[in-house]
């Protein structure tokens, strides 16, 4: 009776660690990502005398919104565009990624300020008054950050599972392998 556990179980521990590393490499790029805006917006703020150091946040809200582009993932966000050109599935998947990011954060700083005694009003007079620009700029940040990822899921997807990958971190010596185009001799 272990036995027929065993491959079932197998493949959830399987699938379990591979959403694990993807949310652990989606994490991390966001956390650099963040980090150094952070890094930027606290050596700016020091240069006019205002201390400002959230380590944390970057952390924390690099978490928070890697478990929301994995939820956008599962709900399969953008896929019925995937045979258009690679260009316009990156940008309009980045785009709907971005809007996803956006009402998710929206929806977490009214919980957020709920929990904290406030109401869903005065939460959203909050995100429309003076944070309106904070929100657009951030956005157009988050939109920047998108691109590049959404770009590298796209480009590892058409050259098949892996491969991009190898290309990127693997020694591309020997033939028969990907080399870079040279010039033809004179």
């Amino acid at each position: 009776m272990a036995t027929q556990d065993t491959p079932r179980s197998s493949t959830l521990v399987h699938r379990l660690r591979h959403e694990l590393i993807k949310y652990g490499l989606i994490s991390a790029y966001l956390y650099v990502c963040f980090g150094a805006l952070l890094l930027y917006k606290a050596v700016v703020l020091r240069g006019v005398g205002i201390s400002y150091a959230p380590y944390g946040l970057a952390a924390i809200k690099a978490l928070i919104l890697a478990k929301f582009i994995l939820l956008g993932h599962a709900a399969r966000v953008g896929d019925r565009y995937s045979r258009r050109r690679l260009i316009h599935v990156i940008l309009y998947k980045a785009l709907l990624f971005l809007l996803l990011l956006v009402v998710l954060s929206v929806i977490e700083e009214v919980v957020v300020n709920v929990l904290h005694g406030g109401t869903v009003g005065a939460s959203m007079t909050e995100l429309e008054g003076s944070r309106l620009w904070q929100i657009l700029s951030t956005s157009l940040i988050m939109l920047l950050i998108l691109v590049p990822y959404i770009a590298f899921t796209e480009l590892s997807v058409v050259l098949g599972e892996g491969r991009l990958r190898r290309l990127l971190f693997e020694h591309q010596g020997g033939s028969g392998n990907f080399h870079r185009s040279r010039p033809p001799p004179e």
